[in-house]
């Protein structure tokens, strides 16, 4: 008995041209984003034409890529710089595109081999290698530091000794990263959508794992479409739209998946030092910007604004209403305790996740003959990093109480309608 093959139009449906659409399609997503958040937080009035580059240097970072800055200032002087940020918005916008591409030609079937999931996902992999490799050629810019008027300007001309930032890319770890980005979209692609095929001999990962996946999927999109209708409330009524729609544009899954954290009890610290500001609501600079490193959790939050207790609120909401849908995705059969361990291993997972990309780290400064900034302004630090461990913890709790209270809330939907909505299995499988 031959082994199954795969027919011609199937592969043709997912070949190098629906490959390359792919992939153009996630990268020009991401593109306008970075274009036009940058444009509403001023970036287009860079000098010397360096707004394209900064652009592509955002679309870098989006996808895990690997920037480097450096400074000149001459023999005498030292300049020093550093961001690590990733903006979520275009992060998440090109996992989405990119994802759907994916699974668009292997929709309506319920298994496909591994060899056509591996070559479908190499022609995305070969095309997405080449544009990491076009983009960390092309995000490359030096700017000059404008010193003023003063002492610092005056000895930066006595020593000819004009201060300059730029920035690189390292290509080989943007390459190594980016490559890393696309293989989780593409597996969690997998993993997440309801309907998308995997080999026979992983079929059995679809009732423990999938449920789960698609629930974590639906919370953290579900906290983004919340932090988007508060954004747009708050450009309406308090002002300042083009920062909040640069926000939005570029950062604004930062910002809602920071609150699903702290929501749960976690704890960030962080600190905001110098012309620095953090393009989040008012309260969070307020809290951070001190002399020594401040705690950012539900308590100082709410002793701050005693209205940030919707974090919690929003948390109480949202993860059981998730855990309810991924009981009623399940098959008949499984148990409360069952779904409440699955959804805690998927929280704790996504709060791990939430915890590495939402980490936020700058720096910069100059001195020269040792002197640094002079009151000038020009030197300032901003980091906020979380305590990882306890966020992790706090969320499996959360993910075990959820799930075990949505399995008994999902019981009497399921009595009345059978089986709930379990996926296809083909014959045999």
């Amino acid at each position: 008995m031959s082994p199954p093959t795969v027919s011609a139009p199937a592969l043709a449906r997912h070949g190098w041209v629906q490959a390359l659409a792919a992939v153009l399609t996630g990268l020009a997503v991401m593109v306008v984003l970075a274009a036009l958040g940058l444009w509403a937080a001023g970036a287009a009035d860079l000098p010397n034409g360096a707004f394209a580059r900064v652009v592509v240097a955002a679309v870098v970072a989006a996808v895990g890529g690997s920037l480097e800055f450096s400074g000149d200032a001459g023999a005498l002087a030292r300049t020093r710089a550093g961001l690590t940020v990733m903006p979520l918005s275009l992060t998440l916008s090109g996992a989405l595109v990119i994802g759907a591409a994916f699974l668009r030609p292997l929709r309506h079937r319920a298994v496909a081999s591994a060899g056509e999931l591996a070559g479908w996902a190499a022609r995305l992999a070969v095309l997405w290698l080449v544009a990491l490799i076009g983009l960390a050629f092309a995000a490359r810019q030096t700017f000059a530091v404008d010193v003023g008027n003063g002492t610092l300007s005056d000895l930066a001309g006595l020593f000819g000794a004009a201060p300059t930032v730029g920035f690189t890319t390292n290509v080989p770890l943007t390459v190594v990263f980016g490559l890393l980005w696309l293989a989780g979209v593409l597996v969690l692609a997998l993993l997440v959508a309801p309907g998308a095929p995997l080999p026979g001999r992983l079929l059995r990962l679809r009732e423990p794992v999938r449920p789960a996946a698609h629930a974590m999927l639906v919370l953290l999109l579900g906290y983004v479409a919340l932090g988007l209708v508060l954004a747009l409330v708050a450009a309406a009524t308090r002002g300042h739209p083009a920062e909040t729609f640069a926000l939005i544009l570029l950062g604004l899954p930062n910002l809602a998946w920071l609150a699903l954290t702290l929501g749960q009890g976690a704890t960030w610290h962080g600190r905001v030092e110098g012309p620095f500001g953090l393009p989040m609501p008012h309260v969070l600079d307020q809290i951070l910007r001190t002399p020594d490193v401040s705690t950012l959790n539900l308590r100082t939050l709410t002793a701050y604004d005693a209205s940030m207790w919707w974090l919690l609120v929003a948390e109480v909401v949202l993860v059981p209403a998730v855990a309810v849908g991924m009981a009623m995705r399940s098959p008949p059969g499984v148990r409360a305790h069952q779904h409440a361990v699955r959804l805690a291993v998927a929280l704790a997972l996504t709060v791990l996740m939430i915890c590495l990309v939402c980490r936020i780290s700058a720096h910069y400064g100059l001195s020269l003959l040792g002197i640094g900034d002079l009151g000038g302004g020009l030197s300032g630090e901003l980091f906020l990093r979380p305590r990882l461990w306890q966020a992790v913890g706090l969320g499996a709790l959360w993910g075990l109480g959820a799930g075990f209270v949505g399995a008994l809330l999902a019981r009497p939907v399921l009595r009345r309608g059978g089986a709930g909505t379990p996926e296809a299995v083909p014959p045999g499988g």
